[in-house]
């Protein structure tokens, strides 16, 4: 017999016996894994999209500015210097403020909620910093 012993098993146990069905329908975790309310949820007041995109949407604004002032040359030139400075970054297991990239958008002078409340002392990224390093490098 040259089929392996999980063939036969699926062959042999029908699948749907397992499966309830009806108004209490129990999660099938093995095969659909965990439900995510958040997943499912509506945003729950009309401004709260744009809120989570507002960094976005004003980085668009204002490279549409610049190219209408000053040409094509000009958004590029700062999405490249953006680019550069996203890929500059402490190692894994230190705080990254990232502040030039907060010099390039003019961020540098505002106060903002993550400045106050954003201990790095109290961040979840602490770690071991040999096992964080050799899973960035891809070593685990």
């Amino acid at each position: 017999n040259s089929r392996g012993a999980a063939s036969l098993l699926k062959d042999s146990i029908p699948i749907t016996e397992f499966s309830a069905s009806g108004p209490f329908e129990g999660q099938d975790l093995l095969r659909r894994g965990f439900t995510s309310v958040k997943n499912e949820l509506l945003p729950s007041h009309p401004l709260e999209l744009s809120e989570k995109n507002f960094q976005l949407n004003q980085d668009k604004t204002n490279f549409a500015t610049l190219r209408n002032i000053q040409g094509l040359h000009a958004p590029l030139k700062l999405q490249m210097e953006f680019r550069a400075v996203k890929q500059v970054q402490r190692l894994p297991f230190l705080h990254s403020s990232n502040m030039a990239l907060d010099t390039l958008r003019g961020n540098d002078e505002c106060i903002g909620f993550e400045d106050i409340l954003n201990d790095p002392s109290q961040s979840e990224v602490m770690g071991e910093p040999h096992i964080m390093m050799e899973y960035k490098l891809g070593l685990l």
